[in-house]
């Protein structure tokens, strides 16, 4: 699955997308590789609790996860992903 990464995810992950095979087919899977290929991403994205830190967005095909089943949320090889952490700007 190829994941796009926006903001400073991109100088984390090396790149504006980034190809993904999970051990699973839900959200929470893909987001669980993509820790274990960048370590540096769990304190990005997720709170002690294993929830989103606030301002976190996933993306399927267009949708925010949090209008689908969440981090339960069912992703076929071929969905768009895409991941954006919190940005502040003015």
């Amino acid at each position: 699955m190829i994941v796009k990464v926006f903001a400073n995810l991109r100088q984390i992950c090396g790149g504006v997308t980034v190809e993904v095979l999970p051990d699973g087919d839900r959200v929470i899977d893909v987001l669980d590789k993509m820790i274990e290929m960048f370590p540096e991403l769990q304190d990005e994205l997720f709170t002690s609790e294993r929830t989103l830190l606030p301002f976190v967005h996933v993306y399927v095909n267009g949708r925010n996860i949090i209008h689908l089943d969440d981090l339960q949320t069912k992703v076929d090889e071929k969905d768009q992903f895409a991941l954006f952490p919190p940005v502040a700007g003015g």
